[in-house]
């Protein structure tokens, strides 16, 4: 069993995320949650606290849905939609699924550094995050653990920063998946 220096063990990670064994590749497997053991590691947040705040900082303060139960739908609608794009585009426009899945439960993975609870427990924007956004600190801990760029690039262009490049189909997939479980929240009309 993993154990980082915190003594975050891999289980623990798994309880975090069970999709995890939907990733065939066991190497790849133990990278991911290497990945999130070291973001632990690094955090003022734990797994307790990642199923409480606010899976954003943007939607303002009624926001009820957690950081993991956001992330964790993202990764089914994505696993969901890569099967569907499989079955009806096969070869014409393949989605490695292992790629996917991984790249999916590592794209806010730097959140963990972004973020920070001030007095009262509530979930903000830490001094880390005012200059680097989760997009690039998640790059950052997923290559000390040896993830494969093609699961970076995923992390990398999740979010805005991605629309200044060629995303991989991959890519694609987590980054409206993402969205589609966001904007709904932001931008919903208010009784």
């Amino acid at each position: 069993m993993i154990i980082n220096q915190t003594g975050v063990k891999a289980k623990e990670i798994l309880d975090l995320w069970p999709e995890i064994v939907w990733i065939s590749d066991r190497q790849l497997r133990e990278k991911v949650t290497a990945t999130w053991q070291m973001a632990l590691e690094q955090s003022v947040l734990g797994p307790a606290d990642l199923r409480v705040i606010p899976f954003t900082l943007l939607c303002g303060p009624d926001l009820t849905v957690s950081f993991m139960d956001h992330k964790r739908a993202v990764v089914h609608i994505a696993r969901e939609s890569g099967k569907k794009m499989n079955e009806f585009f096969g070869d014409a426009l393949p989605v490695n699924m292992d790629v996917l899945i991984a790249g999916a439960i590592l794209a806010d993975v730097g959140k963990l550094l972004e973020y920070e609870l001030d007095a009262e427990g509530k979930a903000v924007q830490g001094r880390y995050g005012k200059y680097l956004r989760h997009p690039f600190s998640g790059v950052s801990l997923a290559e000390k653990c040896g993830v494969p760029p093609e699961i970076c690039h995923i992390i990398a262009t999740h979010a805005g920063e991605g629309n200044m490049v060629k995303r991989s189909v991959e890519a694609y997939i987590v980054h409206h998946a993402d969205f589609m479980t966001f904007l709904p929240f932001k931008e919903r009309l208010q009784p």
